[in-house]
């Protein structure tokens, strides 16, 4: 096997090799509470991964442990998405699974003298907890006896008090260095029912104290989670240790993947689809799963971005320009070329008879992909901008007087331009050469602009769209996301399009010719052209 790629993988060479571990497991963790973003696609490239390279196997384990949040919507549309990543789980668990457990475990703390009911508020226990830099104060609660707080937790579970009036709390140290040590809640009240069991509970596990147990019950080797649980790990590991867990697992943290440009906050997304902002969680302008690959971004061009942006153990961010230029790459090699025309402008070719057919590399950057023909005739339509009636000094497209070559096909001379009571051209005249033919001119013509088209014949309508990022530049990352929201960034034009398009698979991603990528989609019977990335790449510029 080749040398560990990163600081995990070399954790885990150790751990293999000194005998700690004989089998890796992992699990990729999600809250269904939302649908996941590109973020959590890290979070699964690395634990994914990390199993697959050592013949382990890696769970798909959903915290859910907070119902008011929680829904079945989500659980399926995370699975829909890991599927479509091309990552395959090995057990679909749930924090939920192991309540019964996870309760008998904290019973266990009390009779230990380890944990007690505290009647302190939230807001008392967040004012007693201290600060980095005095200790907190032990709530007056603190010494009751393991039978008083027996009784006390299983009345709570029998829904005796109010939600909030009491909680379990660990009984660790007060004066701890580490916040999340000072006697931390790992047991509530919440009365709301849950997507799966319904209403037999009304107390819930907190996080930090159920995550080590459902890692321990799983049979998990290396939990592998973002940075900002970095701080959690020593409570991680008092819960381990203190149930006596063998092996214990071992908590690793990474960091996460941050884009500008992308709100990257299962919160904030939930508001943009509540607000009306979005279309929905699957808007393509989402930085979702569920709306990238409506985008149409490939999942094997995400898989090679989280590859390419690797694991590292401090936090950065990436430029959403890096994001999009692996996009790019990779329909560059894969996607289909085709035209479309998106402001058009009638070009008429004065001295043309019949119609013939002319040859397209399907994807030129693939000699396999073979060829295609496209129907050319008289009647065409070009880009209003490759026209000008007063052209800038080294315009190389069309003016009066001027040549270009029509993609694949003919160098046209422009000799007239009509125009409307307003001054508006609405048509061009040009003469073609018939020994100008691409492939075979002989001319002798210089044309440098070379221009695409569509017949006016044989094309179709077609809606096209393009977006801009939902979030103002990297200039605003101290604002808060409302401020710096692009509340113009989806935008519809009218466009012609070659009928290639039309009977193009749905969801097909194409380069159109000088334009960008986008995928082929019907909306009731319209034929939608979506973009999914632009032709200009700024980044490795």
């Amino acid at each position: 096997m080749a040398e560990a790629t990163n600081f995990i993988e070399q954790i885990i060479e150790a751990d293999l090799a000194e005998g700690k571990v004989s089998a890796i497991k992992t699990r990729f963790p999600p809250e269904p509470n939302g649908y996941l973003h590109i973020g959590h696609a890290k979070s699964m490239f690395v634990n994914f991964s990390a199993a697959g390279r050592y013949g382990g196997s890696c769970n798909l384990f959903f915290d859910d442990t907070n119902p008011s949040k929680e829904k079945t919507e989500f659980v399926d549309a995370i699975r829909k998405d890991i599927a479509w990543l091309g990552y395959k789980w090995d057990k679909e668990v749930y924090a939920s699974d192991f309540f019964d457990t996870i309760y008998e475990y904290a019973e266990r703390l009390i009779r230990e003298g380890k944990a007690f009911v505290c009647d302190l508020s939230a807001d008392e226990i967040r004012e007693t907890r201290g600060t980095l830099t005095e200790p907190g104060k032990e709530s007056p609660y603190r010494n009751r006896t393991p039978e008083e707080n027996l009784t006390l937790f299983r009345e709570m579970r029998a829904g005796k008090y109010a939600d909030g009036e009491k909680c379990l709390r660990a009984k660790i140290d007060m004066a701890s260095p580490n916040i999340n040590l000072r006697d931390p809640v790992i047991y509530r009240i919440l009365r709301a029912e849950h997507h799966r069991t319904g209403n037999k509970w009304c107390v819930y596990p907190m996080y930090d104290y159920a995550h080590p147990i459902c890692d321990y019950l799983q049979g998990v080797s290396h939990s592998l989670c973002t940075l900002e649980f970095e701080d959690h790990r020593p409570l991680y590991d008092w819960v381990g240790i203190t149930l006596g867990f063998a092996p214990k697992p071992r908590q690793i943290e990474f960091a996460r993947l941050n884009l500008t440009n992308l709100v990257m906050s299962k919160r904030y997304l939930k508001k943009l689809v509540e607000d009306k902002s979005v279309h929905g969680w699957d808007d393509p302008r989402m930085p979702t799963l569920a709306g990238l690959r409506n985008r149409g971004i490939p999942a094997e061009a995400i898989r090679d971005f989280c590859a390419r942006a690797g694991v590292a153990k401090a936090n950065s961010e990436c430029e959403i320009g890096y994001f999009e230029a692996v996009v790019r790459d990779y329909l560059n090699a894969h996607a289909p070329r085709a035209m479309a025309v998106v402001d058009p402008l009638k070009l008429t070719i004065t001295n043309y008879e019949g119609e013939e057919n002319v040859e397209f590399d399907v994807n030129q950057t693939d000699p396999e992909a073979g060829k295609r023909e496209i129907l050319f005739g008289n009647t065409l339509y070009i880009e209003k901008s490759d026209f000008s009636l007063d052209p800038p000094p080294k315009y190389h497209r069309l003016k009066i007087g001027g040549y270009a070559r029509l993609k694949n096909a003919y160098i046209v001379r422009c000799d007239e331009a009509v125009t409307d009571k307003n001054g508006e051209v609405t048509e061009i005249k040009c003469t073609y050469f018939p020994d100008s033919r691409s492939g075979n001119d002989t001319s002798g013509i210089k044309a440098k602009g070379v221009l695409h088209w569509v017949n006016a014949a044989t094309c179709v309508d077609a809606e096209l769209r393009q977006y801009e990022h939902l979030l103002k530049d990297a200039d605003y990352a101290g604002q808060d996301f409302s401020e710096r929201m692009n509340l113009d960034s989806e935008h519809i034009f009218s466009a012609k399009a070659e009928p290639f398009l039309a009977q193009a698979q749905e969801g097909e991603a194409f380069q159109l010719m000088r334009t960008g990528y986008y995928k082929k989609c019907t909306e009731n019977g319209k034929l939608i052209l979506s973009e999914i990335v632009s032709l200009k790449d700024n980044f490795n510029k």
